[in-house]
């Protein structure tokens, strides 16, 4: 069977589910038809007119971008609008468009998590928690003859997850009521009478933003034509899912030297820099994109700060703080996703031809001669 455009979706949304993006966000299928055929996939940062010529000559029939390609949502679709152009000519080509945005923004593995691994960061972790983190707690009842069945399934489907371990749950006997209506079909027990049969009290923590995957996946599994279950949110987050990401070099270096090594590993033209040049640095923080806004979310041990878009107001919060900032621009902090999707895609979809497209840098520095 061919590779359809709603399989790569899928299997994207395994990695970055649509429940943790921003409700801000307008992540997700843009244009196109879930249900059409892909041979080769292109993928890149912002889906811009390059963007689309590139594609169109690898002839791919899907471009996966981290940019939403609709942002603001369109008046009308004229020929004579850049972006509305830009959009007719895609759909006009047959070529769907699709994006994980703030989504992959948070999820472990994420944008900020491939900047720090990019920058050799050690013990990398989140750099602020997310609303979206957050987690319920599962509990129904099953007999005791299906509860492998079911801890299979939902944790198969995301649930039961803490750290690094996977089907994670507890479970308990006890003794469940029923009186089944003369339309039922009930797995045990008799019509007409009240039933104690015994049961097992399953219970498993579920991210909120996989929940619908996960109760899926229970009705499927479980015995019962009626499946009890509560669903109980907690006020303790996923603490693998976050916003930006930390972590330590290796070894300290000055300022202006660790900003040098940025530029170079980000392969970019320039980098703009706040901070004393001799300045010991070893404690990072990343956030991939415009992070000049989280400025007072990066902790007071953390020397200096990497990400992208930072005005002058936020320097001099950061200055205030006596916070580092390198500013490698909003491309240049985020580039590094589009191999790391590329690679996930090439691991799900080994049939596929997937290309990439980097952008060119918006900004150039002019040196004095």
């Amino acid at each position: 069977m061919p590779v359809t455009v709603r399989a790569i979706m899928d299997a994207m949304d395994a990695w970055a589910p649509p429940g943790l993006a921003y409700d801000w966000d307008r992540a997700g299928l843009s244009i196109g038809d879930p249900d059409a055929a892909v041979l080769r996939v292109l993928v890149c940062l912002t889906v811009c007119r390059e963007a689309f010529d590139q594609a169109r000559k690898k002839r791919a029939q899907l471009i996966v971008s981290h940019h939403p390609l609709i942002w603001k949502p369109l008046k009308h679709l004229r020929a004579d609008h850049p972006h509305a152009r830009l959009c007719l000519d895609i759909a006009r080509a047959g070529i769907a468009a699709f994006s994980a945005h703030t989504n992959l923004d948070v999820v472990p593995g994420g944008v900020s998590h491939v900047l720090a691994e990019r920058l050799g960061l050690r013990r990398v972790r989140p750099l602020k928690s997310a609303p979206q983190a957050a987690q319920v707690k599962l509990v129904t009842f099953v007999p005791e003859s299906h509860l492998r069945q079911v801890r299979d399934a939902v944790c198969g489907a995301g649930a039961g997850v803490i750290g690094d371990y996977t089907h994670c749950s507890f479970s308990a006997p006890g003794t469940g009521t029923f009186l089944p209506g003369d339309k039922a079909n009930p797995f045990s027990g008799k019509k007409r009478r009240v039933n104690e049969e015994p049961e097992m009290r399953f219970e498993v923590l579920a991210p909120k933003a996989r929940l619908e995957d996960v109760l899926r996946a229970l009705r499927a599994a479980h015995p019962y034509e009626e499946v009890a279950y509560d669903a109980v949110m907690l006020e303790n987050r996923d603490p693998a899912v976050g916003l930006g990401a930390r972590g330590e070099l290796e070894r300290p270096m000055k300022l202006d030297d660790f900003a040098g090594f940025v530029r170079q590993v980000l392969g970019l033209a320039h980098v703009r820099v706040a901070g004393k040049a001799s300045r010991r640095v070893r404690e990072v923080a990343v956030l991939g994109g415009a992070g000049g806004g989280e400025i007072e979310a990066v902790p007071p041990d953390v020397d200096v700060y990497v990400t992208g878009d930072v005005n002058y107001h936020q320097v001099c919060a950061a200055a205030a703080r006596d916070l580092a900032v390198i500013d490698a621009g909003h491309a240049g902090t985020e580039a590094c996703i589009v191999p790391a999707i590329a690679a996930y895609l090439r691991g799900r979809f080994p049939k596929l031809r997937i290309e990439t497209w980097r952008e060119p840098e918006r900004f150039r520095a002019i040196v004095p001669r």
